[in-house]
């Protein structure tokens, strides 16, 4: 296996996937304690990227599943989901928090599919960096890239984890989880939206 094909899928990933860490250590935090959170959270980060993978290796091979156009609008599946964990931490301040919500805060923190959604959105514009390497790279190339993106996002989940329970950061993010979690991924939604001109923004 060429050692040079992995150096650069390590490096490429890295670099498109940097802030993943910092949403990973806040889905870490609101699960914090809570039996299975671990899993939920590592299964749903798998499911966004393998999506992401599937989007652009089908790219690269020609088909194309997502319009270019539609990615921008990626950005209204963290933004719909800061929205909904804002209105969560409201409710949860004034005593008002429902069953369902209760359920929720019992089982630790998000869903698989509420942080496959953050993934596969925050990931839209990866999709457009890794379309024309792996349409270069072959098959064999391609699916040297692919292992070793699996293979590392196993890495980020740990990385996100060990931040997550560090005692300094781990107090930090009890104390303004709550508020940091609806702040960053309604600013990732804008950001997604207004740089990617959805809306004719």
């Amino acid at each position: 296996m060429d050692l040079g094909i992995i150096g650069q899928a390590a490096g490429l990933f890295a670099a498109t996937n940097v802030d993943d860490i910092l949403i990973l250590s806040l889905f870490f935090a609101q699960g914090a304690g809570q039996r299975g959170s671990t899993r939920r959270i590592v299964l749903g980060q798998y499911l966004g990227f393998a999506a992401i993978l599937a989007v652009a290796v089908a790219a690269a091979f020609g088909a194309t599943f997502l319009p270019e156009a539609a990615i921008p609008y990626l950005g209204l599946l963290p933004l719909a989901l800061g929205l909904k964990a804002a209105w969560q931490a409201w409710k949860s301040r004034r005593g008002e928090v429902g069953d369902e919500e209760e359920a929720q805060v019992r089982e630790g923190g998000p869903s698989p599919l509420e942080v496959a959604a953050v993934t596969f959105a925050n990931g839209g514009d990866n999709i457009g960096v890794y379309v024309p390497v792996f349409a270069t790279a072959g098959f064999g190339g391609m699916s040297v890239y692919a292992a070793v993106f699996l293979v590392l996002v196993a890495v980020w989940c740990c990385a996100g984890r060990f931040f997550a329970t560090r005692p300094v950061i781990a107090e930090a993010l009890a104390r303004w989880g709550h508020i940091l979690l609806p702040v960053v991924l309604v600013t990732l939604g804008l950001l997604i939206l207004i740089e990617g001109g959805a809306f004719g923004l």
